[in-house]
Parts: structure tokens; C-alpha cells; sequence
């Protein structure tokens, strides 16, 4: 059974009493809201340290606008903004982002109609809070580049000789009669896998076999239609996000189907996807370690580095492509600027683009002689 408004932690109706007069409504009100926003941090688990940091944050925004939420606009947020970064002592772009984050999640919670914030406001003060905090106006997207110049996108062809390389791996051990034949073909699904799907290095490491599920709209990829990622990356203080991965790849299905078919059984009963011999489960080292015997094999640029394949995943699904939202939403990312970050287009793709419009504008070619 659903839960009904006013139920829920941090719900206006749990902190306020209906029919209650306070002696000093606004600023009662707004103690309420950080009470209620509190009782609804702690219900999702987050760490104390964290909810005592935001709740500082949103009282410092508060104290500079000298307003209350249901009064704020995306005007103080930018003022705001720029006092923290201005003076002798300016605060890093990561902390900027951080404190407005804060105010981001603490209106998010105040509009949300599960909690009865933005009636109450009505009701007492006839107005409402609304989200001041958008990408055009946030640290994560006002700085044109805050991603490591050195992470890039692998060209197709790199990525092919990765793969290439990594399959040699588990011929060569299979022809010499080694004992890592199955530690190879086991390493070689992994970053194909990694790729196929987009993944953190982390969030590769911890999948148990049963991560993999079938999609309804996807019946073509059978069992491996979609990947059920369980520790993608947190905000600070939160547990481990969730995330569902539509399968786009048909080549990584057969990938994945024939290392869990021929080769997964001879490590035993376990839940791991990518086993050891001893039955732990490999971990980011061994990730790092294992592509970088590859790519100093290949002689590969050093810049490359396994985190360079889920840039892939996305500058490829572009390219080919797919909705940008779509793409954000299968890596995760909260942001569209950030998805940004991860896209390097080649320059045959922009000439494509650039064509498509062009010829989308002009019906005919200009004729030899002709003034454009």
C-alpha cells in the first residue's frame, strides 16, 4: 500500500501541527523544514557528518539572502556564487559545487509534494519554494572543462586492438598449456564488458552473476538484456547508487554469454561474476595492473587507462546515435554537462553532423561559377 502525504519522514504534516499558531512564522517554518529535511536524510541512511554539512550549507545560504526559501531566486544563488569565489581566500571549484548541491537537494526535498512543504508555504505565506539551481547556473556547468585533459576517448581502432590483444592473451595461454588460460578469457570479457556497458572500474568488480536479467523490450539479448549495477558511484556520505543498464551491444551479449556458459562454472558456486582461483573477487588493481600489461604490449599512449572505456561507451553511443539523455541515464550521471564531459566525438562524426545539416538547408549544390 502506498504511503499518503504526511506519512512520510520529514513530511510538513510530522513536524507541524495542523491548526498550530507560531509565535514567529517564518523563521518557525523554516526550523520546521530543516528538521523535516533532516528526518528524511537520516530515513535514506546518510552519515551524520553529512547531513550536519548540508544543513550548515543551506543556513549559511540563508543568513547571505537574508530570505527564506519560499522567497529565494536563481539571482541569489549566482550571488552567492560569486562572493564564494571571490575575495583573498576563494573557495574551490569543488567546494562551490558542493554548497550548491546542498541548496539543490534541500529545495528538491521542499518541492516535492510527498512532504507538504511547498502547501504549507501556500497556506501560511501565500507563495512556495521553487528550484533555483539549474545546469546554466552551477558550478558543474559554468566551468568549461573540469574533467582531466589527459581522459580520453579510445579511437575505435585502439579499442579494437585492446580486445584484439586481450582474446591473443587467452590463445597464446591455451596453445602453451598455461594454467591462466581461464584468468585470460575471465580478464578479456571484463573490459569488454566494462566498454559494452559503460561501467565504472568499481562497479565491474563488485557484479555477482545474477546482476544480469532479461529485458522485455530487448528479447534478442535473452538473459543479458539488462545489468543491474548496485555500486555505482555515491554522493558523499550516501550509500552506493543504483542503476539500471539497458544492453545496446549484441557482440557483448555473445561476450559475456560464452565466458558465464564455458568458463564462470570452473570457479565454483560463488555470486562473483569475476572470480579468482582462490574464490575472491577481483578487484580495481587487478583491473589496473592487467590493462596496463596490455596497453604497454599494444604501445598504447599512456594516457589511456581503463576509465577511458566508459568515455568510450559514451562518445561511441553519440556517435552513433542514441539520445543524449538516454546515454546520461545509462551511465548514471545526474547532470547532462557531465555526460558532456565524457563525449569526444571524432572528427569524421562532426563532418557527418556538419553535412546532415548542411544538405538539410540546401536542397541542390551550388553550380560551378555560381555566388554562395
Amino acid at each position: 500500500m502506498a504511503e499518503r502525504r504526511g506519512e512520510i519522514a520529514g513530511s510538513a504534516q510530522l513536524i507541524l501541527v495542523p491548526g498550530t499558531v507560531l509565535l514567529h512564522p517564518e523563521e518557525g517554518v523554516f526550523d520546521a523544514m530543516l528538521s523535516g529535511w533532516t528526518a528524511q536524510m537520516r530515513s535514506r541512511l546518510l552519515a551524520k557528518s553529512s547531513i550536519a554539512s548540508r544543513i550548515r550549507t543551506v543556513r549559511r545560504f540563508t543568513e547571505f539572502t537574508n530570505e527564506y526559501p519560499w522567497r529565494w531566486s536563481a539571482a541569489d544563488l549566482e550571488d552567492w556564487t560569486s562572493q564564494l569565489i571571490s575575495g583573498d581566500h576563494p573557495l574551490a571549484h569543488s567546494t562551490v559545487r558542493s554548497y550548491q548541491l546542498s541548496v539543490a537537494m534541500f529545495l528538491d526535498f521542499l518541492i516535492d509534494s510527498r512532504y507538504g512543504w511547498a502547501d504549507e508555504c501556500e497556506t501560511r505565506f501565500s507563495t512556495h519554494p521553487v528550484q533555483i539551481c539549474h545546469e546554466w547556473n552551477m558550478a558543474t556547468h559554468t566551468n568549461g572543462y573540469e574533467g582531466r585533459p589527459e581522459v580520453r576517448p579510445f579511437t575505435r581502432d585502439e579499442l579494437q586492438a585492446l580486445f584484439d590483444h586481450a582474446d591473443d592473451q587467452v590463445a597464446r595461454a591455451g596453445r602453451l598449456g598455461r594454467k591462466g588460460t581461464m584468468a585470460a578469457f575471465r580478464d578479456a570479457t571484463l573490459f569488454k564488458v566494462i566498454y559494452a556497458w559503460g561501467l565504472r572500474r568499481r562497479e565491474a568488480a563488485k557484479l555477482d552473476l545474477v546482476d544480469f536479467t532479461t529485458n522485455p523490450a530487448a528479447p534478442e539479448f535473452g538473459h543479458f538484456g539488462m545489468l543491474s549495477v548496485r555500486w555505482g558511484k555515491a554522493v558523499k556520505g550516501s550509500p552506493p547508487r543504483r542503476r539500471n543498464v539497458l544492453t545496446v551491444m549484441d557482440w557483448a551479449v555473445e561476450a559475456i554469454q560464452q565466458y558465464v556458459t564455458e568458463i564462470r562454472p570452473f570457479y565454483g558456486d560463488g555470486a562473483a561474476l569475476w572470480p579468482t582461483e582462490r574464490s575472491a573477487r577481483v578487484v580495481v588493481e587487478h583491473i589496473n595492473h592487467r590493462f596496463t600489461d596490455y596497453r604497454e604490449a599494444l604501445g598504447l599512449p599512456d594516457e589511456l587507462h581503463p576509465h577511458c572505456l566508459r568515455h568510450s561507451y559514451v562518445t561511441h553511443l553519440i556517435e552513433d546515435g542514441f539520445d543524449p539523455f538516454f546515454v546520461q541515464q545509462q551511465v548514471g550521471h545526474q547532470w547532462g554537462s557531465t555526460t558532456a564531459l565524457y563525449t569526444g566525438v571524432s572528427s569524421d562524426y562532426e563532418n557527418r553532423v556538419l553535412r546532415k545539416a548542411l544538405d538539410s538547408v540546401y536542397d541542390t549544390e551550388p553550380s560551378k561559377g555560381e555566388i554562395e
